[in-house]
């Protein structure tokens, strides 16, 4: 169910991750193209205003050169010199001249009717009067501009002031200081100058994009309608896809890579042991000279998902990864909770819990089980401590741990002797109470074998050393019998029992006290 679970779950991750990274590249190559084709528009507003402000430049200074002439008004020099400023003038389509408010003469000659001078909208700084929306006396003419100083006049389209290099449905508007418009050829660039004068230099408001900027008062507003750049829009977003569809393959390979990692033996391993899912089975040792059953072996079984996991599939993880001292711990307080009871009301009654290198190198567990039993019934010469010959590598320090368990008050065994690295020397040297006699020399006992004489040199040379000799998986009559007369002391294996869970073992034990005629001592 579990592992159901983390499928699913990373499964709907990736699917999730994978939408959102399409979307949210999505809205981000969007909002980069809206950002662009603002950043466009306030380019043509900044644009406009140089252009108006460059347009009312050269007039004045046209002004000012015609200022200067000693023509006679409306001769025909004068009239050449007004058709020089308007040829010179890009922006004036008609430069004129008035006396007392009446139009006399412009750069198409002297005109007769006197025509009145349109009344100025407002003033600049440099003096110049604008008066906006004029309509020339000409069919079908567009509303000017008029600039006027002294006796002169300018007539500008104000088309010509916005005719930046836009595009078609871009619409500009360009207002004098003050607030004055110069031209206005779209009522969307009018409805959005509030928001510009508010601070919003840029942005999208009823469907239009809008970029807005100012220079010394001046200020234009560039619009141009959303549906119209949907398409470049588009492009934007198909420029960024090939990077979403990257985006989304890492996070796929991610959403694998987590689920792989949760699903891993070794996250399983620390998920088991985080939630306690470990127990100990206890595997009988009998002593062979009565039959009596003097202890157990604690013999740890991983429960996962109601299945019990083989210790060759954890233990060498547990220990490579550093996990096997919290399993340890636990095995510790397994027994403690399974077996106190009946470890007080036998006193001759052991339990023996294997130790790992790391902790026979550290010591470490001895400080636990320190801790531990004072606040129990369990006396330490009731926890005996086996260790592997792998524990031996570093042998200064495997000599100074099982001192301290046997000062302790710990029995201290060798386990699985001869298939790892102990020599005699080591047996000789280091503090040890009990050899343990490995299964695969047991298994080869009455067999015509290179090894069925090891064991037993193996039974020789530990009692030539005074150690308690227990032999491990004993099967049959005859593997029995040998070890008997042998004089080895104890026997464990499936002749007598399997493993068994705390409650089964409790009644195995009792059993054999009650063949032995005895309940034990206190």
């Amino acid at each position: 169910m579990y592992r159901e679970r983390v499928l699913l779950l990373g499964v709907s991750l990736a699917v999730f991750a994978s939408l959102g990274a399409l979307g949210g590249m999505g809205y981000l190559s969007w909002q980069s193209g809206l950002r662009q084709e603002q950043a466009h528009l306030q380019r043509y507003a900044a644009g406009a205003i140089a252009r108006t402000r460059d347009a009312f430049t050269e007039i004045d200074e046209a002004f000012d050169t015609l200022s200067r002439s000693n023509a006679v008004p409306c001769s025909p020099r004068h009239i050449e010199e007004l058709r020089l400023a308007t040829l010179d003038t890009r922006s004036a389509e008609d430069v004129a001249y008035f006396r007392d408010g009446r139009l006399l003469c412009s750069s198409w000659g002297a005109l007769r009717g006197h025509i009145p001078r349109a009344a100025s909208d407002f003033t600049t700084g440099d003096g110049i009067g604008v008066s906006t929306h004029v309509q020339p006396h000409i069919r079908d003419a567009p509303s000017m501009l008029v600039l006027h100083r002294g006796g002169y006049s300018a007539l500008v389209n104000p088309e010509r002031l916005v005719d930046v290099l836009a595009d078609d449905d871009v619409q500009i508007a360009v207002y004098a200081p003050g607030g004055a418009p110069i031209t206005v050829n779209t009522p969307a660039a009018s409805g959005l100058l509030a928001r510009a004068e508010a601070g919003a230099s840029r942005g999208t408001r009823a469907g239009q994009l809008y970029g807005a900027a100012t220079q010394d008062g001046w200020r234009a507003m560039a619009v141009r309608p959303l549906a119209g750049i949907s398409d470049r829009l588009r492009e934007e977003q198909l420029k960024l896809l090939p990077l979403a569809l990257v985006l989304v393959a890492a996070l796929v390979a991610l959403s694998v890579w987590l689920i792989r990692q949760r699903l891993s033996p070794l996250a399983e391993l620390e998920r088991g042991i985080r939630r306690r899912q470990f127990l100990v089975h206890y595997q009988p040792i009998i002593e062979l000279r009565t039959g009596a059953c003097v202890g157990a072996e604690a013999l740890v079984r991983w429960r996962r998902e109601g299945a019990l996991v083989p210790p060759d599939e954890f233990i060498p993880l547990a220990e490579e990864s550093g996990l096997i001292a919290p399993l340890t711990d636990q095995v510790l307080d397994g027994v403690i909770g399974d077996l106190e009871a009946e470890l007080a009301r036998d006193r001759s009654l052991h339990i023996a819990i294997n130790l790992s290198a790391q902790d026979i190198r550290s010591g470490r567990f001895l400080d636990v089980v320190r801790e531990a039993l004072p606040r129990t019934r369990i006396r330490p010469e009731q926890i005996w401590l086996e260790a592997t010959e792998r524990g031996f590598i570093d042998i200064e320090a495997a000599r100074l741990t099982l001192g301290e368990a046997r000062e302790a008050g710990h029995s201290v065994a060798i386990d699985d002797f001869g298939t790892g690295y102990s020599s005699l020397r080591h047996l000789q040297d280091l503090p040890l109470d009990a050899l343990k006699i490995d299964k695969s020399f047991v298994d080869t006992i009455g067999l015509d074998t290179a090894t069925s004489l090891v064991t037993a040199h193996i039974v020789e040379m530990a009692q030539e050393l005074d150690l308690r000799i227990v032999a491990e998986g004993v099967e049959t009559q005859a593997q029995l019998d040998y070890l008997k007369a042998r004089g080895v002391d104890y026997a464990q294996g499936w002749l007598f029992s399997r493993p068994l869970p705390a409650t089964d073992f409790i009644a195995f034990l009792r059993r054999s006290r009650v063949a032995q005629g005895g309940a034990g001592s206190e």
